[in-house]
């Protein structure tokens, strides 16, 4: 079973939309989704510098773009099988969730843009508001770890597996977390503007609640697997509620990947700019194929991938 991913806020590079602008009607699609999210997508995923880029309202826009745009040109070879037939199950960390909705059908590719234009603007005004960070914990034990974090009125905002927590909450509280780490952990600072996926974001949420008011969301055309608990959601209506809530609630993307083992994983392919959630499954998904899309001349691996995947199921196909 083939899972397909979307990656999260950080995954951002300067230029890793450059070479996307080669392929047959991309610049007309950013062109129209700048309109729609309120900045320029093309000059900031070509020319902008990391510090540009790493702004909440501009790094979020972008992703969900790469993210679409490598979808449709993976899908684009006419010798794979539809998303719907080649994909077991699509997720999306953070505002990937977003990418995966729409590549999962809940809804259109202008509505994600439109969608992620306001969660951006919503997340960067609430990060605004306070002093607050996030810093990845590695390592230590969980237990430890917990308390530690609980002890500075920390919230483990992503849990990611392998040991890997990224603590949230206010700065000095995680220079406190670096100053007296738990025994055995490394605290690493994470070059964000807030404190995503905690209480310091309700006012984001209340935005994005307005926001989605008017989607009328279809159910998922492919299994969707959600940040909040891991559960495959199948209901249209309770993914937007879920994307709506998520903003404040933790990441558990340990139990997306528990998720993708107990479906059945053997294949695991991650949508630009891929890399970071391909490494997270390297570690914790051992044995299953992975593909990571970083600019089109990735795409024929993943391609391949996909054809692998989809050969024995053809086989198995009555009458063959």
């Amino acid at each position: 079973m083939l899972v397909l991913v979307a990656p999260g806020q950080g995954s951002q590079a300067p230029g890793f939309l450059n070479p996307w602008l080669e392929l047959p009607g991309v610049a007309d699609r950013l062109g129209a989704w700048s309109d729609l999210v309120g900045c320029d997508l093309v000059r900031l995923g070509t020319e902008a510098d990391a510090e540009e880029i790493r702004d909440t309202a501009v790094a979020q826009p972008l992703l969900v773009a790469g993210a679409l745009i490598s979808a449709s040109a993976l899908f684009g070879d006419e010798a794979l099988p539809a998303p719907h037939e080649a994909i077991g199950a699509v997720a999306g960390h953070s505002v990937g969730e977003l990418a995966a909705a729409a590549v999962a059908g809940v809804f259109g590719e202008d509505e994600a843009m439109t969608l992620v234009g306001r969660r951006s603007r919503a997340m960067a005004t609430a990060a605004g508001a306070a002093e607050t960070g996030m810093s990845a914990v590695l390592g230590g034990d969980p237990e430890a770890v917990a308390a530690r974090l609980a002890e500075l009125d920390l919230t483990a905002a992503n849990d990611n597996g392998g040991g890997q927590i990224v603590a949230a909450g206010a700065l000095d509280r995680l220079a406190a977390l670096a100053a007296d780490k738990p025994e055995r952990a490394r605290v690493v600072p994470l070059k964000v503007a807030g404190a995503f996926h905690t209480r310091f974001m309700a006012s984001a949420v209340a935005d994005m609640e307005a926001a989605v008011a008017d989607i009328k969301p279809a159910d998922p055309g492919i299994r969707y697997v959600s940040n909040a608990d891991g559960d495959v959601v199948a209901d249209g209506s309770e993914v937007v509620r879920r994307l709506v809530s998520q903003i404040s609630r933790p990441v558990r993307w340990d139990l997306c990947m528990e998720t993708f083992s107990r479906l059945g994983v053997t294949a695991f392919v991650e949508l630009c700019p891929g890399g970071t959630l391909t490494a997270l499954a390297k570690r914790n998904l051992p044995g299953v194929a992975r593909a990571a899309i970083k600019g089109p001349e990735t795409l024929a691996a993943a391609r391949e991938l996909i054809a692998e995947q989809a050969a024995p199921a053809a086989e198995q196909e009555p009458g063959s």
